[in-house]
């Protein structure tokens, strides 16, 4: 319960240090490498981290990579090589014949 207290806290002090330092690099780099570039506050810096998040890493949690890592952990020896060969073929396959599209 004392680890769940302490998690928002964390949190909050953790977002406003990356706020933080994405107003410094933004203001030291973007400056000299567009004229006119306006610099940035703190709070559209925050605005941009959250803007990011967004599209780049999504809304939901992480859980998703330790899903696949539990199934793969799973997987006999004969299945993990079963999955190689069907990924495989699927990017490295033989080209399709596009002649009778």
């Amino acid at each position: 319960m004392k680890y769940k207290l302490l998690f928002l806290p964390k949190l909050l002090v953790a977002m406003a240090l990356l706020a933080w330092i994405v107003m410094l690099l933004w203001n030291w780099i973007m400056p000299h490498l567009f004229a006119g570039s306006a610099q940035l506050d703190y709070w559209r810096a925050l605005g941009l981290l959250v803007l990011c998040r967004i599209l780049f890493g999504g809304l939901g949690g992480r859980h998703h990579g330790a899903a696949r890592w539990q199934r793969w952990q799973a997987m006999t020896q004969e299945e993990r090589e079963q999955f190689f060969k069907n990924r495989m073929g699927r990017y490295c396959g033989p080209a399709k014949d596009r002649t009778h599209d």
